[in-house]
């Protein structure tokens, strides 16, 4: 009878792989194991061997990205909701460094080339909602106004999560986004106080930050 696998035994592997990466230990099955109390086998167990372990380790930050994003809940205010967004990619980076560093680096494949496209595709049909409440003006390109909110994100999280600003920097995604989405349309108040409902998610999910209210969901 086959042995059921462990999803726990997986994620101990693939953390320890990008933590080795990151901080350029070479990764061979021997070091990879080396203190975890599992055998080389496990990565044949797992992933197949090396190679599917690289693939999977790529994907592994999607799929943890992808479980932060579902879990912000959609509400009438399609501004929040897009700082919110936003506020799920950071913690996504911070809760996971080592992924993170992986999940833009092309020399690994993915097994699910979809799911880097979803990222964006979620922030673009939030643009859309936006548009249809008359927040943001008709001629707004929703996939340019969602790669410029993306941007913004990902340049705190490259600088935050493995980079060299301390967290407090995470207070300038509210001004950012708020700057980039007034420019968009929105009415500056209603705006402000929109994305500091939506970015105060991630103040919940930041050690010593302090925390703020997400507003009503």
């Amino acid at each position: 009878m086959a042995r059921t696998k462990d999803p726990a035994v997986r994620s101990l592997l693939l953390d320890r792989a990008a933590h080795m990466l990151r901080t350029r230990q070479p990764v061979t099955l021997r070091t990879l194991v080396a203190g975890t109390g599992v055998s080389t086998m496990a990565v044949y167990t797992y992933f197949g061997g090396m190679d599917g372990l690289w693939k999977a380790l790529r994907q592994e930050g999607f799929t943890r990205l992808a479980a932060q994003l579902a879990a912000v809940k959609m509400t009438p205010d399609p501004v929040r909701d897009l700082a919110a967004l936003g506020a799920a990619y950071l913690t996504n980076a911070l809760e996971n460094p080592d992924l993170y560093r992986v999940m833009f680096d092309a020399s690994f494949d993915l097994e699910d080339t979809g799911a880097a496209d979803e990222t964006l595709d979620g922030l673009v049909r939030a643009v859309n909602r936006a548009k249809t409440n008359s927040r943001f003006r008709d001629e707004i390109d929703p996939l340019e106004l969602a790669t410029q909110s993306w941007t913004i994100g990902h340049g705190l999280a490259s600088l935050i999560a493995t980079g060299p600003l301390p967290p407090q920097a995470l207070t300038h995604g509210a001004p950012m986004l708020t700057a980039l989405f007034t420019s968009a349309g929105d009415e500056p108040d209603r705006c402000r106080q929109s994305v500091e409902r939506g970015w105060g998610r991630i103040h919940r999910a930041t050690p010593g930050s302090r925390d703020r209210s997400d507003g009503p969901s």
